[in-house]
């Protein structure tokens, strides 16, 4: 049995679909009874727990060949990300109580960095879980395609993709959900021991150019990628709503500076992986 938290989203469904097309047997941990009945329609069993509720964590997770931590994103944490060190304290009391026979933990690209930023949530998640006595493999994808789709409406409307990523002609790494799912089933199951990093990028790297080329191509019209300049970014995000919009710019300076990198580039000792999932298949799924 193994169960997967986030199963509601796309990576957490994606590894359940991986898992059950595989026939192995799927525990859907949610915290809404309505959403878990429709992984109870695909076979799995079906766990209600809150990610902050250790008890419930623990009965979720008891028993299990494997257990995917999938963290509930914070895009707009407060300072010092107190969410998401209440979830992992409950998380990392409940995979010691529970031991399951493994855990794969979604974490990210760049986070081994020391500068703070958006992503350092899945740094305190990382160094929360290595101390466990279990094994985990920690899965650090690059940047989501699907965040492109903020990027549909704009393009296929005005012929613009306005990108926070700069250089515009700078190639990075980015991957499909569908991958990460994929990847995430690979490792719960994998035979004999699992690697402590694994670093997964798609097929290949792309610059904002390349994007707005697939953009182009995907909705049958001209698209131009623009730079937004550093200096609007604070008013942007607040004005989206945002109370503490410095980690996500924190973020993208990372990204744009070469900070935010995988760890293999630095020497590190990691398992890289490439995914078979391209930009333009994405792109057609979210102009869908």
């Amino acid at each position: 049995m193994y169960a997967i938290t986030g199963i509601t989203g796309k990576v957490g469904g994606a590894a359940a679909r991986a898992l059950l097309a595989a026939g192995q047997p799927v525990r859907a941990v949610v915290r809404d009874a309505a959403k878990g009945r429709f992984w109870s329609e695909l076979g799995c069993e079906v766990a209600l727990a809150d990610m902050l509720d250790v008890d419930a964590l623990t009965r979720a997770f008891a028993g299990t060949a494997g257990v995917f931590v999938l963290p509930p994103p914070q895009f707009d944490p407060q300072p010092g990300f107190p969410e998401a060190k209440a979830v992992i304290a409950a998380v990392r009391q409940a995979l010691e109580a529970a031991r399951p026979g493994r855990v794969v933990c979604l974490s990210t690209v760049g986070a081994q960095a020391a500068q703070p930023n958006l992503l350092s949530q899945r740094t305190l998640m990382e160094e929360a879980l290595a101390t466990l006595a279990l094994p985990v493999s920690f899965l650090r994808p690059a940047w989501f395609l699907e965040n492109l789709a903020w990027d549909i409406a704009p393009a296929r409307e005005q012929g613009v993709l306005q990108s926070y990523l700069q250089p515009l002609d700078r190639a990075v790494p980015m991957v499909a959900t569908a991958d990460v799912g994929r990847v995430s089933a690979e490792l719960l199951v994998q035979a004999g021991g699992a690697p402590r990093i694994v670093e997964l990028e798609g097929p290949a790297r792309l610059s904002q150019h390349d994007i707005a080329a697939a953009l182009a191509r995907v909705l049958g019209r001209p698209v131009q990628a623009q730079a937004v300049p550093r200096e609007t970014w604070a008013a942007i995000f607040s004005a989206q709503g945002m109370r503490n919009p410095l980690p996500r710019m924190q973020m993208l300076d990372g990204f744009n500076e070469g900070w935010i990198r995988f760890e293999s580039a630095e020497g590190a000792d990691a398992t890289v992986r490439k995914g078979t999932v391209g930009v333009e298949e994405v792109i057609r799924s979210l102009a869908a």
